[in-house]
């Protein structure tokens, strides 16, 4: 299996080296290194490996923890190594010249750029975060997401349903505001956020952590789960990557990759421009 394994160590010559030994001794090959910072004498990388799945990856933690100078930050699975810089500008080409699914498409190849479990973009009512108990301290809310291609606006986005409140009255009242583009959405909660698309590893019901406020942060759900947040600036709209807990020691997402995710949405946001507009937010009860 492929693991991903942060690691903080001295950076100074020979101590890369060090750490590569190690893994090597252990029993992991190693595919891909990646520097996430370099600061006071000290660097971030984070290692993907191939890791033998009868193997216990204690033995692997216990070898690094033993090299002087280094610390374990993280470990967690990974389904392909993490894709490196440069695929920003190619994903971005794709969403201008197919904007339409620009949103699923962006959703759906976040994980894959950010070594992440799963993406969504969330759809955040404007008064939110004033509502009382918006700002939770007890089970994280979940709602239902949809797995159907997004279309902004003019194809149409097919919604689950499955937590759709018994009064539909205020759902067809906006429904009737988008009909003549013919968007097709999610019933809209009035007091949750509501989960414009996911991509396809999202479980269902989706967590939803307390995105406000609407910045680019690492988040940290109570059940142990990473999350990074990234709003776009147009709609309401806040694009959630998650890496899930699983047994292991999943290291939050570093300043670097929170940074990468919002370039990515502000850049995104420019190209989709007012389509994002038509899945965010419906304006706020008065």
């Amino acid at each position: 299996m492929l693991l991903r394994v942060r690691v903080t160590l001295p950076d100074r010559p020979g101590a890369l080296g060090q750490v590569a030994r190690t893994l090597g001794v252990a029993g992991a090959d190693i595919v891909q290194v990646v520097v996430l910072e370099r600061l006071g004498g000290r660097a971030v990388d984070d290692f993907t490996v191939v890791w033998p799945g009868s193997a216990r990856v204690e033995r692997l933690m216990a070898g690094l923890a033993a090299v002087p100078g280094v610390r374990v930050d993280g470990l967690w699975r990974t389904i392909g190594a993490p894709i490196a810089g440069g695929h920003e500008a190619e994903l971005l080409a794709q969403l201008a010249s197919g904007p339409a699914d620009g949103l699923a498409t962006l959703v759906d190849a976040v994980p894959g750029l950010l070594a992440a479990d799963w993406a969504a973009a969330l759809a955040v009512p404007p008064d939110w975060a004033e509502r009382p108990g918006a700002r939770r301290t007890g089970p994280v809310p979940t709602v239902t997401a949809t797995r159907a291609t997004v279309a902004l606006p003019d194809v149409g986005l097919d919604a689950a349903g499955a937590n759709a409140p018994a009064d539909r009255s205020a759902d067809r009242a906006f429904a009737g505001l988008v009909a003549g583009g013919g968007l097709h959405r999610h019933p809209w909660s009035r007091s949750e956020p509501t989960v414009a698309y996911a991509s396809w590893r999202a479980p269902e019901p989706l967590p939803v952590p307390d995105v406000t406020p609407l910045r680019a942060r690492a988040i940290q759900g109570p059940d142990g789960t990473r999350y990074a947040a990234a709003p776009f600036g147009r709609g309401g709209l806040v694009l959630l990557v998650a890496r899930a807990e699983g047994g292991l020691p999943v290291p939050a997402f570093h300043a670097t990759e929170v940074d990468r995710a919002a370039l990515l949405v502000r850049a995104a946001a420019v190209i989709l421009g007012d389509r994002l507009a038509s899945v965010g937010a419906p304006p706020a009860a008065t």
